[in-house]
């Protein structure tokens, strides 16, 4: 059995670091990498290419709104044409610098806001499906499994990876707790590792059909990323998965 692995990064801003990335990347197979606009800045981004490459790691362009001091967790209300511009725009800029390093994008996931109110919002799910696809119709499409943005991406003809969460809670319908609520994150490492073994091999149960789950995301601005990593990594290894990329 085969999974992926993927965590969040290139979150930072010059020299101010968020997270031990270098730490985490043994342990991952795709890391899913801040364009500018939610995150990063251009010294970031070519960095996080560097560090993927040098550990094998797959790379994919990490789009969000444009909302810097949000930190990209702020819902914004653009429209269709405007949100599939600015995803088009950062997949666009990640992807000049992974050339510049002799690499290639995989996969495209957005991030926070963006990321949810397209797993529920078709319109704009069907944006961000069409500025990847104009980019490059071999892209993967990420999105939280089962939800608008997987129908979209399949809907327009793109590969589509269903993504699980082991580090955060869901409700009762797929969809992810809010952050504003105190149990939404997974504090416990050893917890985390029990919930991505079984998000890989039952995928997620909600009001409507079983869905299987490609990906499982980690996310690099958890206090306890490294240990997360490393233990959900073994822990799939246990289990008779080989984590690879997507």
């Amino acid at each position: 059995m085969k999974i992926d692995l993927n965590c969040d990064m290139g979150e930072s801003f010059g020299q101010y670091r968020l997270g031990d990335e270098a730490a985490v990347m043994p342990f991952i197979s795709s890391a899913n990498i801040a364009c500018g606009l939610h995150a990063g800045d251009p010294l970031v981004m070519r960095s996080t290419i560097r560090l993927a490459k040098v550990h094998g790691v797959a790379i994919g362009a990490h789009p969000g709104w444009p909302d810097l001091q949000g930190f990209g967790r702020r819902d914004m209300n653009l429209t269709a044409d405007e949100a599939e511009a600015f995803v088009l725009y950062q997949i666009g800029a990640l992807a000049a610098f992974a050339k510049a390093e002799g690499m290639q994008l995989r996969h495209v996931k957005p991030h926070g806001a963006l990321y949810n109110q397209a797993a529920r919002d078709r319109a704009l799910a069907d944006a961000i499906a069409r500025a990847v696809k104009r980019f490059d119709k071999d892209l993967i499409l990420v999105g939280l499994a089962g939800s608008e943005l997987i129908a979209a991406g399949l809907g327009i003809g793109l590969r589509v990876a269903n993504e699980g969460f082991p580090d955060r809670q869901y409700n009762p319908d797929g969809t992810l707790v809010s952050r504003k609520n105190a149990n939404a994150v997974l504090e416990s490492p050893e917890e985390v590792a029990v919930h991505a073994v079984a998000l890989a091999r039952a995928g997620i149960y909600f009001a409507g059909p079983h869905v299987h789950v490609e990906t499982l995301c980690l996310h690099g601005d958890n206090v306890h990323a490294v240990q997360n990593a490393k233990l959900v990594r073994e822990a799939l290894s246990k289990n008779g998965f080989e984590v690879k990329a997507m």
